[in-house]
């Protein structure tokens, strides 16, 4: 497994730990919990700029990079629903998406189809990620004002977005052919 493998599998073991930091009370555990969560959401930068500067772009790596990202991304966005910081329409919303995305990877992978990240889909993740370390400063009392539901809003439409682009380019992916990058 190459070093920018093992940052991605990194970023899903990270996972509990930013979960038991948000549900463990004690002094500053949101601020604890949202750096973390950063932290682990930083190997996702990292993964792939490693990757492509070593020339060890993998199958392995395009399978599990948006796997840990929806890992760490989901369970967090589900324990700030507990919170109250987003409203449990806009993570159903997105959960669906990615579940909707996660499917037409599979079917890709059927016809031999390793889907790589597209630019929207990047994006998006970056969005979801900001939210939810706005929304971990918001459940630490940094403000009181509706913040991260904005940044969430945001998120979710470019969540959306990307999913449309994923499925404009399905009929060719379910052909087995590669899309073109965009």
């Amino acid at each position: 497994m190459s070093f920018a493998d093992q940052l991605t599998v990194a970023r899903i073991a990270a996972t509990p730990f930013v979960i038991a930091l948000f549900a463990w009370h004690f002094p500053h555990h949101d601020y604890i919990a949202t750096v973390v969560f950063a932290l682990a959401m930083t190997t996702d930068w990292f993964d792939g700029r490693v990757a492509r500067r070593a020339g060890r772009s993998s199958a392995l790596g395009s399978l599990l990079d948006p796997v840990a990202d929806k890992v760490l991304v989901l369970s967090t966005l589900i324990v700030l629903v507990e919170y109250g910081i987003f409203p449990g329409w806009v993570v159903a919303l997105i959960v669906a998406r990615e579940f909707l995305v996660s499917g037409l990877r599979l079917a890709a992978l059927e016809k031999g189809v390793v889907m790589q990240a597209r630019d929207l889909g990047k994006l998006k993740t970056w969005a979801q990620a900001s939210a939810i370390g706005l929304g971990g400063l918001q459940a630490g009392g940094a403000w009181s004002v509706d913040v991260a539901f904005w940044a969430g809003i945001v998120a979710l439409a470019l969540t959306w977005l990307s999913g449309l682009d994923y499925a404009r380019v399905a009929p060719q992916i379910l052909r087995g052919r590669e899309p073109a990058s965009s």
